[in-house]
């Protein structure tokens, strides 16, 4: 639990970072390349490169999933939402997590389907009254990275742990940055566009998150992901949203809606606690 917490707060300013001062001045795919490209460079030294084919390939897809289409999807959704509907729509993770654990290990419960449809409800709240294509096309993408950065997340998890005679973990984890440089190098190389920092600050975030947040930050988050179980990592990934919203506002954007925002919040929350109050203890106790 001390990595989850420690990478939450090493997260909470990125939201932001990325917000006011990346994603409308400097290209997406860009910034996603450049950033994986600086974690790849953080760990390959530490490589360890005698490995299992398939736990080697198993990482790379890790890898692919939660940060090079994770990222892909990411980016996109600050060009069509504000920080805080982003961070408010990634309130869904958790939901993610908690059904591909159970998928995985052959379990399954409608009752996701129920609180994920509260859930929607919630975001629909935040903006029921400005309701276009462009907000709800922001929905659907922040919901394409939640469900990549939830399938990354688990499957590191579960290789890890049919794995469990495996090296030390930072020894593995250069494996996770190539196969998310597998997927970022072809975007770039096929949409993306010209405009590259053209500040000492820009570049200086896009340094913070590379190594940062991306380097430090998802190999922390994923070791701590496997020294917890599946609820307290479902819980752990919500714990992001109030920190990165509590940062976002009270320093960037202090004139956002906060009623509708806290009503939307609530329905939201009210879509975890429904599903830890009612639908694991209902599952637990059906495996017992």
């Amino acid at each position: 639990m001390p990595y989850l917490m420690s990478v939450t707060l090493l997260w909470a300013f990125s939201f932001s970072l990325i917000g006011v001062y990346l994603a409308a001045s400097v290209d997406s795919y860009f910034s996603v390349l450049s950033r994986i490209g600086m974690a790849t460079l953080l760990f390959m030294p530490l490589m360890s490169w005698r490995q299992p084919p398939r736990l080697a390939l198993g990482l790379m897809a890790c890898g692919a999933l939660q940060l090079g289409l994770m990222y892909l999807f990411y980016y996109q959704s600050f060009l069509l939402l504000t920080v805080p509907e982003v961070l408010i729509f990634t309130v869904l993770t958790p939901i993610y997590v908690t059904l591909i654990y159970d998928l995985l290990h052959r379990r399954f419960n409608p009752g996701y389907l129920l609180t994920a449809a509260l859930a929607v409800i919630g975001a629909l709240v935040i903006r029921f009254d400005g309701l276009t294509d462009r907000y709800l096309l922001g929905f659907a993408v922040v919901q394409g990275a939640n469900l990549c950065f939830a399938l990354g997340q688990v499957g590191y998890k579960v290789l890890m742990e049919r794995y469990p005679a495996h090296p030390p973990q930072h020894k593995l984890f250069g494996y996770f940055y190539l196969g998310a440089l597998a997927v970022v190098v072809p975007a770039w190389l096929l949409l993306g566009g010209d405009r590259y920092p053209a500040t000492h600050l820009q570049w200086g975030i896009l340094l913070w998150l590379g190594f940062g947040a991306s380097g430090l930050g998802y190999f922390l988050w994923n070791k701590g992901a496997t020294l917890v179980n599946a609820g307290a990592l479902a819980i752990m990934n919500n714990a992001l949203v109030p920190a990165g919203l509590l940062v976002n506002l009270l320093i960037w954007n202090r004139d956002a809606d906060l009623l509708r925002l806290g009503l939307g919040g609530l329905i939201l929350v009210a879509s975890l606690w429904l599903n830890e109050a009612w639908i694991k203890p209902a599952t637990a106790a059906r495996a017992g």
